[in-house]
């Protein structure tokens, strides 16, 4: 061997040894008594209630696992900032999660700010689990270190799409839309389940996020005369339409996506909300019958007895429960990649959530849920909507 085979065969060895992890090698965020987990979701500004809600359930859950022993005798910490639901602060908080040493990421809020948070979670190998968001782009293609719960936004508009066809006859659908990455992902999804009919919105109209001008887009679509419109929006703009709609005269049938924050927009709506069809990807907090809710509910009113349930909070709840089943799964040895792969090993597993949430994941597959629940809001409160034909059209 001459000197420079020598001093290759060297270099090779070094390299190959550097890309050992050491015995004692630190895993970020995981000491002997604590997992380390962090948040960016919106808890001030305009949606704030979907980011407050969603820290609330998922810290109700941990709280209740660590009063029981924790995860192998370690306790999760969650430490929650605030992103404002804009994605010019997403960058920026990553990196304070980063900076904080956590050992995986969760419970973000919203499809402008994950556009920007499951890139850097990819390129710096971070695991999220959970995302209060059903945009495509978490699933199509695969993200190794991204694991949804939630059904898309594509499973909730075909809910919607074949009901209005097939169930009500209604074929003239028009759409309201924030103008961003969320009203996007929606949109597409409409017109997918539309296009399986030969069909497209009758009319599309659009606002800004986090504004309440909405006029033009209102504007934009009631000439078309639509017998449903689906607005895709947070709590206070959809509730703003449908009100500057019915002071008109104007009394579609008006529909929403599960990001809209039930209870919150209830609130605003008034009685301007009754009607109002939302889908909702976990089951009404009303279902105690089911263990998870039932949990739900008992652990909210221990920890948080000020808090009213929500459909936001028990999301944030079960996405817990799913990122605490991986790091059981993962074993004590925790690791980064250990989570992930325990986590695709989760299949047709019953979460307590009702037959038609059955967590589902493997190599291929990182969405956990595909079915969804579908409400009217009737005497100020969301119901199951179990016969579309019930619906005044």
């Amino acid at each position: 061997m001459n000197i420079f085979s020598r001093k290759l065969a060297i270099l090779l060895a070094v390299i190959a040894l550097a890309s050992i992890p050491c015995q004692g090698q630190k895993v970020p965020g995981v000491s002997d008594n604590q997992i380390l987990i962090g948040s960016c979701s919106a808890l001030d500004g305009p949606a704030q209630f979907l980011g407050r809600q969603t820290i609330v359930g998922a810290t109700t859950y941990l709280k209740n696992v660590n009063a029981n022993g924790g995860v192998f005798g370690r306790k999760i910490q969650l430490l929650a900032f605030d992103d404002g639901y804009e994605p010019d602060n997403a960058e920026n908080c990553f990196k304070r999660l980063q900076k904080e040493g956590v050992f995986s990421a969760g419970f973000f809020v919203g499809t402008p700010t994950a556009a920007k948070y499951v890139p850097l979670a990819e390129a710096n190998k971070v695991p999220v689990v959970g995302l209060f968001t059903g945009a495509e782009m978490l699933y199509t293609p695969l993200k190794h270190y991204v694991m949804n719960v939630r059904a898309s936004y594509y499973d909730e508009t075909r809910e919607q799409v074949e009901n209005l066809w097939n169930v009500l006859g209604i074929h003239k659908i028009g759409v309201i839309y924030q103008d961003d990455a969320f009203g996007q992902a929606v949109l597409s999804g409409l017109q997918l389940a539309l296009k399986k009919h030969n069909a497209a919105p009758v009319g599309m109209g659009a606002f800004p996020r986090n504004t309440l001008n909405v006029e033009k887009g209102l504007n934009s679509v009631r000439p078309m005369n639509p017998g449903a419109v689906l607005i895709v929006g947070p709590y206070a703009p959809v509730a703003e339409i449908i009100k500057k709609a019915h002071a008109t005269g104007w009394h579609p049938i008006f529909l929403t996506v599960s990001f809209v924050g039930t209870e919150k927009f209830i609130t605003e709506a008034g009685q301007d909300a009754e009607g109002t069809v939302i889908t909702q990807v976990v089951p009404p907090y009303t279902r105690t019958d089911f263990p998870t809710v039932a949990l739900y509910r008992d652990a909210l009113s221990t920890y948080y007895p000020n808090e009213q349930p929500s459909f936001v909070s028990l999301e944030g709840f079960v996405d817990a429960m799913v990122l605490v089943e991986g790091l059981k799964r993962a074993g004590k040895d925790l690791t980064r990649e250990k989570l992930i792969t325990a986590l695709e090993s989760v299949q047709n597993k019953d979460m307590g959530l009702g037959p038609k949430l059955t967590l589902k994941y493997s190599p291929t597959r990182h969405k956990g849920f595909d079915q969804i629940y579908t409400t009217v809001v009737r005497d100020g409160k969301p119901e199951i909507l179990d016969d579309w034909r019930k619906l005044p059209h």
